[in-house]
C-alpha cells in the first residue's frame, strides 16, 4: 500500500510544465487517489478535523494580530477593543479561543487512536514522531498564546512557568533570562512570547506536510493492523477520494456543529474566570492553574516533591511518546486482539482523566472530606497530591515496563490474514 506508483497524467501543457518543475498538483492527486484500506472507521476522521482546526488558528489568529497590541499597558484593553469595537471581533476572538479547546480534543482522540491501534509501530514510527512534535508545538504555542491576553492567570501562568526553566541547572537561568527579556515578566517577556505565538503555528504547518508525506509513504494503519501487500491493493483498499472524503467531511461538520456550540452559546466554558481581571503583578490568584489541556502535565509536575525533578518529569510524559515504537515489543497492532493489553489501556485512559482532574484542584485538599489521613513525607495520604503521585506513577509505568513486558509475554487472538475476506466460513466446503 505504501509507495504506490503515481497515476496522474498532466493534459495540459501548463500542467506539463509546472509537473516538471513543481509536481505539486501530483502529489496532491496522488494523496486523492491514495490506497487506503477499507475498513477505516470514524477514529480515522480525526486527521481531517485537525486540518480544519489548524487553519481555522491561522485564519483567525492573523486577524486578531491586525487589532492585538503587544504591550503590556494595552493587551488587555485592546482585546477588550477586539471584543467590543471591532465588527465581528467577539466571534474571531472566541473561535480562535475555543478553536485551541477543539485543537486539543481531537489531537487526544488522535493520539489515543492511534495507541489503541499501535499506528506507532513499524514501517509507521516517523508518522508518529512527527505526530508527536507536532503536539509538542502546539503545547508550546497554547502557552504562548494563553499569556498574550495579559490577564490575571495569564500573568501568573507565564510566571510560573517561566521560573520552571530555571530550576535546570547550569543552562536554566541564562534561558530564562533570553525567554523573559530582563529577570522579570515583563514588556519584552510578552513581546518574545506574541512573536512566537504567531511564528509557531506555520512551523507547525510545516511538520504537518511532513506528516502527511510519511503517510504517503508508509500507508495508512487500519482497525485490525495488519499489512495490506501489493497483489491485496485492490481487494482491500479503496481511493482515499470519494470514499473517504465523504466520510471525513461528515465528521468535520459534526465537529463544527459542537464548535459552535460552545463559541455561541458557552464561549466562557473552557476558560478561566481570573483571565478577565488585568494582570496584577502584586496580587496572587488564589489558585493558579494553566487551560484544561494542560492539566495533565500540570499534575505530573505538582507530583513530584523536587522543582526540577517536577520539570523533568513533565518533559519526560512527552518525551516518552516519542520511543514509544521501540517500548512496545509486541508483533501485533491493534489491541482488539490483544485482551491484555486492552485492559491496561482502559485504566490509562482513566489515569489520564484523573490527572486532568488533580491538576485542577488544589494539591493538599482533601479527596475524601472529613476521611481522617496522616501527613507521609510532604503532604497527607488523603489529598489529590497523593492521589496524583499515583496516576503519574501509573502513566509512566503504562507507557514503559507494562507496554514492553505485556508485548513480550501476552498471548494475542488470532488475527484474520486479511482485511476484506469473511472470519467466519461462508459456504458448506469452508465448514467442512
Amino acid at each position: 500500500m505504501s509507495n504506490h506508483e503515481s497515476t496522474y497524467v498532466p493534459k495540459t501543457k501548463i500542467e506539463q510544465w509546472l509537473d516538471t518543475r513543481l509536481p505539486i498538483v501530483r502529489f496532491g492527486m496522488d494523496y486523492a487517489n491514495l490506497p487506503t484500506p477499507r475498513n477505516l472507521n470514524y477514529w480515522w476522521t480525526f486527521g481531517g478535523i485537525l486540518a480544519i482546526c489548524l487553519m481555522t488558528q491561522i485564519i483567525t489568529g492573523i486577524v486578531l494580530v491586525m487589532h492585538y497590541t503587544p504591550h503590556i499597558d494595552l493587551a488587555f484593553a485592546s482585546v477588550e477593543r477586539i471584543m467590543r469595537d471591532v465588527p465581528g471581533g467577539w466571534m474571531i476572538r472566541y473561535i480562535h479561543a475555543n478553536g485551541a479547546s477543539m485543537f486539543f480534543i481531537a489531537v487526544y482522540l488522535h493520539m489515543l487512536r492511534g495507541l489503541y491501534y499501535g499506528s506507532y509501530k513499524a514501517p509507521r514510527e516517523m508518522i508518529w514522531i512527527i505526530g508527536c512534535v507536532i503536539f509538542f508545538l502546539m503545547i508550546a504555542t497554547a502557552f504562548l498564546g494563553y499569556v498574550l491576553p495579559w490577564g490575571q492567570m495569564s500573568f501568573w501562568g507565564a510566571e510560573v512557568i517561566t521560573n520552571l526553566i530555571g530550576a535546570i541547572p547550569v543552562i536554566g537561568e541564562p534561558i530564562l533570562i533570553w525567554l523573559r527579556g530582563g529577570p522579570a515578566i515583563d514588556n519584552a517577556t510578552l513581546n518574545r512570547f506574541f512573536s512566537l505565538h504567531y511564528l509557531l503555528p506555520f512551523v507547525i504547518a510545516g511538520c504537518v506536510v511532513l506528516h502527511l508525506w510519511a503517510l504517503h509513504a508508509a500507508g495508512q494503519n487500519n482497525p485490525v493492523g495488519i499489512l495490506i501487500p501489493k497483489d491485496r491493493e485492490k481487494k482491500d483498499t479503496l481511493p482515499f477520494h470519494p470514499y473517504f472524503t465523504v466520510k471525513d467531511g461528515f465528521a468535520i461538520i459534526l465537529f463544527l456543529i459542537l464548535f459552535a456550540v460552545f463559541v455561541f452559546y458557552n464561549p466562557n466554558a473552557l476558560g478561566h474566570a481570573d483571565n478577565y481581571i488585568p494582570a496584577n503583578p502584586l496580587q496572587t490568584p488564589a489558585h493558579i492553574v494553566p487551560e484544561w489541556y494542560m492539566l495533565p502535565f500540570y499534575a505530573i509536575l505538582r507530583a513530584v516533591p523536587d522543582k526540577f525533578g517536577g520539570v523533568v518529569a513533565m518533559f519526560a510524559a512527552i518525551g516518552i511518546l516519542f520511543v514509544l515504537p521501540w517500548i512496545d515489543r509486541s508483533s501485533v497492532r491493534s489491541m482488539r486482539y490483544r485482551p491484555t493489553m486492552k485492559i491496561f489501556f482502559v485504566i490509562f485512559l482513566f489515569v489520564c482523566f484523573g490527572l486532568g482532574w488533580c491538576g485542577a484542584q488544589l494539591p493538599d485538599a482533601p479527596v475524601i472530606p472529613g476521611m481522617p489521613s496522616f501527613t507521609l513525607f510532604d503532604g497527607k495520604l488523603n489529598s489529590y497530591l497523593w492521589l496524583t503521585r499515583l496516576f503519574t506513577l501509573y502513566y509512566f509505568a503504562f507507557l514503559g515496563p507494562i507496554m514492553f513486558f505485556v508485548g513480550l509475554k501476552e498471548k494475542p487472538l488470532p488475527i484474520p490474514a486479511t482485511i476484506s475476506e469473511p472470519v467466519l466460513p461462508t459456504t458448506e466446503a469452508e465448514k467442512a
